[in-house]
C-alpha cells in the first residue's frame, strides 16, 4: 500500500480520483458556452432582418409621431389625434370591429380545431383543415379585397348570379366598404389564425385527465366545465387576444376595400399621408401608427401573460 503523502505529491489526492473529476464541470461548462456563442451566430441573419425591415420603420414611425416638420421634440400631435373627434371616433370603430371579428372568429376557430382534434389523428379531413388553415391564415391584404370585390361587389359574381336568378339584388342590402363588410372579409384570416392558435392547446389536453374525472364519478359535462374550460380558458384568451391585434393593425384590406370612406384609424392614416392641403398631415398620420403599435404591445402583453398561466397545465 503506497503512502497518502506519496499519492498527494504525485498530484492524486484523497479521495483517490477526486482531481481527475474536478475538470468534467469546468469543461461541460466551456461547451455549453460555446454553443450558446454558435446559437447567437445563427441568430445574427433574423436580427438583421427585425433591425432592417421592422426596427428602422419603427423608428421612422415613432420619431415622426414625437417631432415636428423642424425636427423639433412636440406631443402636439398626439394632443391633436385625442382631441379631434375625428381621430377618435376613427380609434372607436376601430376598437369595435377588432372586437366583434376576435371574438367571432375566435368562436368559429375553436368548434373547428375541437371537431379536427377530436377526429383521427392522421385522417384526411385534419390534414385538409391544417394545410388550410396555414394558407388562408395569410391570405389577407390586397388580394383578399379583390376576391371579396369578385365575389360580392356591385359586379361580383355572388351578386350578379343573384340578381339573374332569385332576381334579389345583393347590392342594396349589404355594402362591402361597410364595417359589416370589411369585418365579414376580416373573418376569412381570423377563423384560420384561430385554429393555428389554438390547436396545440386542444392537443396537450391528456385523455387520462378525463379518464381520471370519469371514475370518479364526473359526467362529462361537469368534465367539460371543472377540468376542461378551466385549462383551456387561458389559450382561448391568448388566442382571441392575439386576433384583437391582427384585425387592429389590419391596413391592407380595409383600405383597399373602403379606400379611405370608412372611419377607421387605416383611413385616417391613408387621408393623412395622401393630404396635399394641410401642412403636418404626416406626422398626425405617424402618430396615429404609432397609437396602433401601443395598442398592439398592449395586446401582446397580456398575451405573454395568459401563455404563462397556460404554460403551468400544457407542459
Amino acid at each position: 500500500m503506497s503512502d497518502p503523502a506519496a499519492r498527494t505529491r504525485r498530484g492524486i489526492r484523497l479521495p483517490f480520483g477526486a482531481r481527475r473529476g474536478a475538470g468534467a464541470p469546468r469543461g461541460a461548462a466551456r461547451q455549453r458556452t460555446g454553443a450558446s456563442r454558435v446559437a447567437w451566430l445563427g441568430m445574427v441573419p433574423f436580427l438583421a432582418f427585425v433591425a432592417l425591415f421592422l426596427g428602422g420603420p419603427l423608428y421612422v414611425v415613432i420619431h415622426g409621431a414625437f417631432t415636428t416638420d423642424s425636427n423639433r421634440f412636440t406631443l402636439s400631435n398626439f394632443s391633436e389625434i385625442f382631441s379631434q373627434p375625428v381621430y377618435t371616433i376613427a380609434l372607436k370603430n376601430s376598437a369595435i370591429l377588432a372586437l366583434w371579428t376576435s371574438v367571432g372568429p375566435a368562436i368559429f376557430g375553436l368548434w373547428i380545431a375541437a371537431a379536427v382534434v377530436a377526429g383521427n389523428p392522421g385522417s384526411l379531413l385534419r390534414r385538409v383543415i391544417s394545410s388550410a388553415s396555414g394558407v388562408l391564415a395569410y391570405f389577407a391584404g390586397a388580394p383578399l379585397a379583390f376576391v371579396w370585390i369578385a365575389t360580392v361587389g356591385n359586379l361580383g359574381v355572388v351578386t350578379v348570379l343573384l340578381k339573374n336568378v332569385l332576381n334579389f339584388n345583393l347590392a342594396q342590402h349589404f355594402n362591402i366598404a361597410s364595417i359589416s363588410g370589411v369585418g365579414i372579409a376580416y373573418f376569412y384570416f381570423q377563423i384560420p389564425l384561430m385554429v393555428i392558435f389554438i390547436t396545440p392547446a386542444l392537443e396537450g389536453m391528456r385523455p387520462e385527465w378525463e379518464e381520471a374525472a370519469t371514475n370518479l364519478g364526473a359526467s362529462r359535462l361537469s368534465y367539460l366545465r371543472l377540468v376542461v374550460m378551466p385549462i383551456l380558458a387561458p389559450s382561448v384568451i391568448g388566442a382571441t387576444l392575439m386576433l384583437f391585434g391582427s384585425a387592429f393593425a389590419a391596413y391592407a384590406t380595409a383600405l383597399a376595400l373602403q379606400g379611405g370612406t370608412l372611419d377607421i384609424i387605416p383611413g385616417r392614416i391613408n387621408l393623412a399621408l395622401s393630404n396635399n392641403v394641410l401642412p403636418g398631415q404626416d406626422r398626425i398620420a405617424m402618430a396615429l401608427g404609432a397609437e396602433m403599435i401601443v395598442v398592439v404591445m398592449v395586446v401582446m402583453l397580456g398575451y405573454w401573460l395568459v401563455q404563462r398561466r397556460a404554460g403551468m397545465w400544457l407542459r
